[in-house]
């Protein structure tokens, strides 16, 4: 058989030869440094069998693709050593059935079907158990099976492998991966790839912890456990990896939420329903007037529509019946269904229907803070980012095909405005588009709808020098999006916003305008959403910024802390007078000592805390400490007046 090397050379190797068998044709050095390979664009290792025609890239552990690999036989190492704990407390090691152990994103899980629940505390015990099959260097074995003699093995033992076999087809082959030996070692139904051995495994791996799985994702089939491990080349690496976790933790909106008195969820109001509590209603407040403002200089209309609408209304939009499963039931009324909606669209498109239209009244900008209601499966919901209820910071723009591109300008230019006002840097766009070859039944055929519509949106791209790639295949089947694409601090991507050109709906509406010519022309819509909804925008800014709202934000931005009760009647005057400016401010008068009261209003992340005493009073001035500052500063109160509002307008 012939293979193909990176720098263009052929090496001839047997039939049946492995990547081990290539690196060691190339040379010893190679040979003892490979850990895997690239044959065909598809990651292999050292055990498998090339394919009679190869191109074919020698891994060592300084690629990337050892990850996946060491990962994916730590998953079995982790299997091993589960039975291994439960061999020692008297069952069979048959007893620990095992259902499946990818790898996932920095590390590797498996599920396990165990005599008797694995516990937290177990965790340390099978981590120290891995770290000794790791030490003792087993050997890994790539063998293959017969069908027959694959369900032979699994045959009254473990009903997931069998069921596995059984589903799979019938020309696939069966291959099993064996660590070590009948003594001291592990076997498993696997397609691979892994590292040639058990000490090729890097020691900095950990175990996180224990979840629920039902097999296969189907909550009618048995639930499981699941072990979730991580895995890293460095120990660097690794501690990152947890420093990153603690983060997460630290800045999970959901814990600020409720240390920062922002939102609350009741059950009895429903999941996935959250409650605005005082504070953090202020604070999206402040969001929706800024809002408000803005889109209003970028000449948008404001419209209201109703929470409910009748079910002919979403059979036109095509919600219904696609969408069915998504929406809340149906409410009668009157001998008709109703619906919450789930979406704004349909109504907008109404609002826009309701009056003829000329090709004068265009481009026309549509916004709305708009509520609705999704339904979310109960597992999915996550604070404000996944929830039943919320209000979409959401507009149309109906438009002509000539009018595209400059409208989509202005889109990417009100973006700009938007994030820069909120201190978000890192974010990017993504131009999501059609696959015509390998999903014809999604995005139909390639036509002029399609080629102008990408041309207009790259052009706008271009143009403004945005930051942007290009996914292929995840363009809507009504046509190309642009998604917002943003990295918290931490690192995480995650689509915080997405705009999408439609030239399909408003045609299932009968939207129509008068052209230049006297014609009737189906407008474009464009579907925009800047902060896509407010609920999931704010708990991304709450995680972004770890509740330290900047000045303009903050639904109290200074706390006077007088420093005994006859600095108090001083204290009052300082916060009437800044309440006069329209600063918002509160007086500590608890009878607690300063120190207290200082640290109770670090801990609320109020960004100014001003303290009055004696001298203060005498010159009219206050103590200012501000967060994240060590510098303590004393200014008269007009100073200070004047330099919140400075730092207000200019949104610090």
């Amino acid at each position: 058989m012939m293979v193909v090397l990176p720098d263009g050379r052929k090496l001839e190797l047997q039939s049946g030869a492995t990547a081990a068998d290539a690196a060691k044709a190339i040379g010893p050095g190679l040979a003892k440094a490979a850990i895997g390979a690239i044959v065909n664009g598809e990651l292999y290792d050292l055990l498998k069998p090339l394919p009679p025609k190869a191109e074919l890239r020698i891994l060592t552990e300084k690629d990337p693709e050892y990850a996946q690999l060491f990962r994916h036989t730590l998953a079995h190492v982790m299997a091993q050593a589960v039975r291994e704990l439960y061999t020692e407390r008297g069952y069979k090691p048959e007893e620990v059935k095992l259902a499946i152990g990818p790898v996932i994103e920095n590390g590797f899980y498996y599920d396990i079907d165990a005599p008797e629940p694995i516990r937290e505390e177990d965790l340390p015990i099978i981590e120290e158990k891995m770290r000794r099959i790791v030490a003792a260097d087993l050997p890994l074995e790539r063998f293959v099976l017969p069908r027959e003699e694959a369900l032979k093995r699994y045959a009254g033992v473990d009903p997931y492998k069998t069921e596995l076999i059984q589903d799979l087809p019938e020309s696939e082959e069966l291959s099993f991966y064996r660590q070590g030996d009948d003594t001291y070692g592990f076997t498993d139904l696997c397609r691979g790839p892994h590292v040639p051995s058990t000490g090729r495994i890097p020691p900095h791996f950990k175990l996180t912890g224990i979840a629920g799985a039902y097999w296969r994702g189907d909550s009618s089939r048995p639930m499981l456990q699941r072990i979730y491990g991580i895995a890293f080349r460095t120990k660097e690496e690794l501690e990152h990896y947890l420093w990153q976790q603690e983060e997460a933790k630290r800045r999970d909106h959901r814990r600020l939420g409720a240390e920062l008195d922002l939102f609350t969820i009741s059950e009895e109001v429903g999941k996935g329903l959250p409650l605005w509590l005082p504070r953090g209603a202020f604070i999206r407040k402040q969001m929706e007037d800024y809002m408000y403002k803005k889109e209003q200089e970028h000449g948008y209309h404001y419209v209201y529509t109703p929470h409910i609408a009748n079910a002919r209304l979403y059979y036109t939009s095509g919600h219904l019946p696609y969408y069915k499963d998504d929406m809340y039931a149906p409410i009668e009324i009157e001998g008709e269904e109703y619906y919450l909606k789930p979406m704004n669209c349909p109504h907008h498109h109404m609002i826009y229907k309701a009056r003829p239209k000329s090709y004068r009244d265009l481009p026309l900008r549509l916004a709305e803070f708009g509520t609705v209601y999704r339904f979310e499966l109960s597992g999915t919901l996550s604070g404000l980012t996944r929830a039943r209820g919320f209000t979409q910071n959401d507009a149309h723009i109906y438009c002509s095909r000539a009018q595209v591109t400059e409208e989509f300008i202005r889109v990417i230019q009100l973006f700009d405005e938007v994030y820069k006002d909120f201190g978000i840097s890192d974010y990017w766009f993504r131009l999501s588009l059609p696959d015509f070859e390998n999903n014809p039944e999604k995005f139909g055929e390639e036509n002029d709808n399609w080629r102008d519509s990408i041309k207009a949106i790259r052009a706008a791209l271009e143009e403004t020098g945005a930051k942007y790639v290009e996914g292929i295949g995840e363009a809507t089947f009504y046509g190309p999006k642009l998604d917002v694409q943003i990295r918290s601090v931490l690192g995480k991507e995650d689509t915080i916003a997405t705009n999408q050109l439609d030239f399909i709906v408003p045609e299932r509406f009968g939207l129509e305008f008068t052209n230049e010519k006297g014609e009737k022309e189906t407008p474009v819509v464009i579907h925009r959403a800047i902060m896509g909804s407010f609920d999931r925008f704010f708990a991304f800014y709450l995680e972004h910024t770890a509740g330290d709202f900047p000045l303009w934000l903050s639904p109290i931005q200074a706390v006077i802390v007088p420093i005994a009760d006859r600095h108090l009647e001083y204290a009052q005057k300082v916060a009437a007078e800044m309440r006069k400016n329209k600063l918002r401010v509160e007086i500590d008068d608890r009878s607690e000592r300063m120190n207290a009261k200082i640290r109770d209003a670090e801990l609320q992340k109020i960004p100014l805390i001003l303290v009055v005493g004696d001298k203060e009073a005498e010159a009219g001035a206050v103590n200012v400490r501000e967060r994240h500052v060590k510098e303590q500063r004393t200014l008269a109160i007009a100073a200070l007046i004047d330099e919140m509002k400075q730092r207000i307008e200019a949104r610090k």
